[in-house]
């Protein structure tokens, strides 16, 4: 191992893998001062405050193989003490240019010159864009790719559940679209707003959870377009005609958007497909151990609530971290006892399996599917179906990543900036035993990590403390899978 450094290399790193991501892995153990991404050898350099907080972090995934998006990474000292400009240049082209050369990663939906434009054109004027497809160059992916075409076409053949259908379909587009590559030059009027609109957007998500922006300067001194499409555009000649079936306009570049069926679909078409996209995106392309995709099910019975301190409010923040919420009623004659209706069936599947045999308010949960596909509204149940506290209204791929069992760790966001440890400590200690705890800030936002005794004690934290406002803030709670602080 080289010699102990506040810079930790980061290595296998893929495209899918954004900056914050990185961030997050790291933010508990101090504070980042510098993140330099080398994409061209995905690979990452990140700079800590000091050295005890780059030793924490190593020797925590000494033991605890860290894993992002479903990829192992690997970390190590670096052999720099410190990172230099001529470091943070490495990952990026020496000679800054009004064109930019776009690569899209992990990219779940559509992307067309409307798209782009709305992207790239608030940091200055954009005068042309131009869509292709980049060759992936190599025969055997073309023959992974038949390959695992000819295995799902087989298994479409003997299994005719549409829910496994649409999902593998999912996943075998984002195979082919990562062998092939989607990738745009867009031109900017001025050098200075395609230097902005790099810094600005490099690494960051088109939609949540998926459509990475990978952003070089191009060599190119300016753009020739002879159509205005989908797939092309100039800006600056409205009046160029437009060709349905044509090549793109640069010479050498494949035919542009001819891998979707559904041109131009809108926010309408995207809605279709969001939450298949944001599990594929969650889950790496596949499900969690003992999910099946397959459940239909929204609805779900919960027995062994201790009925002096469980209310909808409360069940509503617990399950509200595997789905959406559409109500939530309390039966009367069977006070211990609740009917939870979910988003829809695999939310409610996420439930059910990791809630299942959870303790709260010292009783162990029975979490499963109801007989009943819906709850009747009425004067008894509570409506959450427009409440702003459900969490996959936005984020949802980011919200599945957090899916999991009960832990003993918190974590605490949307804090007030001038929250501090004791505060936290203050809101949460009534509820158990406070093994550590950790106040930090992750792009300019104030979280915090809290590590109870049992689970127990960290559910019912959970529970009793989300959405509760603080300072004018309404804080937002979610199990943490880190084991230590």
């Amino acid at each position: 191992m080289a010699e102990p450094s506040k810079v930790i290399h980061v290595r296998n790193v893929g495209h899918e893998i954004s900056e914050n991501d990185l961030r997050q892995l790291f933010q508990p153990f101090g504070v980042i001062t510098k993140l330099v991404m080398l994409r061209a050898k995905n690979q990452a350099l990140l700079q800590m405050q000091d050295v005890p907080s780059a030793i924490s972090a190593l020797q925590f995934y000494a033991n605890v193989q860290p894993s992002i998006r479903g990829r192992n990474v690997y970390v190590q000292f670096s052999s720099h003490q410190e990172l230099t400009t001529m470091d943070q240049n490495q990952g990026r082209e020496d000679e800054p240019n009004r064109i930019l050369l776009v690569t899209i990663h992990h990219m779940l939906y559509p992307i067309t010159v409307d798209v782009l434009h709305q992207v790239f054109s608030p940091h200055g004027y954009v005068e042309k864009i131009v869509t292709f497809q980049k060759s992936a160059g190599h025969w055997k992916m073309m023959e992974d790719c038949s390959l695992i075409l000819a295995n799902f076409l087989c298994f479409c053949k003997f299994i005719f559940i549409f829910s496994i259908f649409v999902y593998s379909t999912v996943n075998f587009i984002m195979y082919l679209q990562n062998c092939v590559g989607f990738q745009a030059l867009i031109q900017y009027q001025s050098r200075q707003s395609a230097v902005t609109a790099r810094s600005t957007l490099q690494g960051r998500n088109i939609y949540d959870g998926c459509c990475q922006l990978d952003i070089q300067f191009s060599n190119l001194d300016e753009l020739q377009v002879n159509y205005n499409n989908d797939r092309s555009r100039d800006f600056t000649n409205p009046n160029l005609p437009t060709e349905q079936k044509g090549r793109s306009s640069q010479p050498g570049y494949g035919d542009a958007g001819s891998m979707y069926g559904v041109q131009g679909s809108g926010a309408g078409g995207y809605s279709q497909m969001a939450n298949a996209a944001a599990i594929a995106a969650a889950f790496g392309g596949g499900l969690p151990p003992g999910i099946t995709g397959t459940n239909d099910r929204c609805t779900i019975l919960v027995a062994n609530l201790n009925p002096d301190r469980i209310d909808e409010d409360k069940l509503f923040n617990l399950f509200s971290i595997y789905g959406n919420i559409v109500r939530i009623k309390l039966l009367r004659n069977k006070p211990d006892h609740a009917l939870i209706q979910m988003g829809d069936g695999f939310q409610a599947e996420l439930a059910v399996h990791f809630l299942k045999g959870a303790m709260l308010f010292g009783k162990r949960l029975e979490v499963n599917f109801s007989k009943h596909p819906n709850i009747t509204q009425g004067a008894e149940t509570h409506e959450y179906v427009n409440s702003n506290l459900n969490r996959f209204n936005r984020n949802a791929a980011k919200n599945y990543r957090y899916c999991c069992s009960p832990t003993k760790m918190i974590h605490l966001s949307t804090l007030p900036q001038d929250i501090t440890e004791e505060d936290i400590v203050s809101l949460v200690e009534e509820h158990g035993t406070i093994v550590n705890s950790k106040v930090f800030e992750m792009n300019g936002k104030k979280q915090a990590l809290v590590q109870f005794e049992t689970e127990e004690q960290a559910t019912e934290a959970l529970v009793c403390k989300h959405a509760s406002p603080l300072s004018g803030s309404v804080i937002r709670i979610s199990f943490s899978q880190l084991q230590n602080i």
